[in-house]
């Protein structure tokens, strides 16, 4: 069994350190809310090893790279079905796992937020994921309001899911080794099932908001209702990085009622 040379269009660099490791898969902890996890691009096994251990998760596995696949074929020749050769910004989750599961891995940088997006979009399914990112992209989810690393993953992630920035990770720990260092987060989701706002005005007002975040969001937010029905609220004179999460709810529902009045 020949081992796998990390390939640099696919971002990967292969954890080596089994302790961080197990740290990862250790930050794994609402295991009586769901049995079916998915770890996103294996590799060589080295997080999947403890994972299989686990003897009280039901361990999915899935990477786009055929020679990682072939590899892990013939280390876990009893995943079956369970190991999957795919892209999992493509994969459809639902048609896998029908009810609730976790997601898990040491993510390619170069995806990072759209992994993130995809666990968004699937909220109501993943109750929990580990993950390393770029440190700055773990940064930016658990960063907080007023702060120049917060942004739209930060609001969105934090409407959703609680988030715990659990340790940083050196590039002397893979291979080869990033030029950055890694930062592992959770995400636990809370127990909002549905936002008290319009779901897709809110997503529209965060992204608007940051998208001209030098702004403030009279002028951020001019796409997304015209200044002249915008009043005095003070949150349109503020800049998107100073509302909270709540504030961005409230000023969804605001929205709704400055357009339902113009009706």
């Amino acid at each position: 069994m020949s081992l796998v040379k990390a390939k640099k269009h696919l971002g990967q660099h292969f954890l080596t350190d089994k302790n961080i490791a197990a740290r990862i898969v250790d930050g794994l902890i609402h295991t009586d809310q769901y049995s079916q996890v998915l770890e996103v691009g294996p590799g060589m096994g080295i997080l999947s090893d403890i994972l299989l251990e686990r003897k009280h998760l039901d361990t999915y596995l899935i990477d786009i790279d055929r020679d990682s696949y072939k590899f892990l074929q013939e280390k876990y020749p009893q995943l079956g079905e369970k190991l999957i050769l795919g892209d999992f910004l493509a994969l459809d989750l639902a048609n896998i796992f029908p009810g609730k599961f976790a997601i898990i891995g040491n993510f390619p940088y170069n995806i990072s937020s759209q992994i993130l997006f995809k666990v968004l979009e699937h909220r109501d399914y993943v109750v929990e994921m580990v993950g390393m990112f770029q440190k700055e992209v773990a940064e930016r989810c658990a960063s907080k309001s007023g702060t120049k690393e917060y942004g739209i993953l930060s609001v969105l992630i934090q409407a959703y899911y609680d988030i715990s920035y659990l340790f940083t990770v050196k590039p002397g720990t893979f291979n080869p080794p990033p030029k950055v260092n890694s930062g592992v987060i959770r995400l636990s989701r809370n127990k909002t099932e549905k936002l008290p706002c319009d779901e897709k005005l809110f997503w529209r007002v965060v992204k608007g908001g940051f998208n001209q975040r030098r702004k403030t969001l009279r002028n951020a937010l001019s796409g997304t209702i015209p200044k002249d029905r915008m009043d005095n609220h003070p949150f349109f004179d503020k800049r998107a990085e100073q509302l909270t999460v709540v504030d961005f709810i409230a000023l969804t529902q605001h929205l709704t009622t400055l357009n339902e009045a113009a009706i």
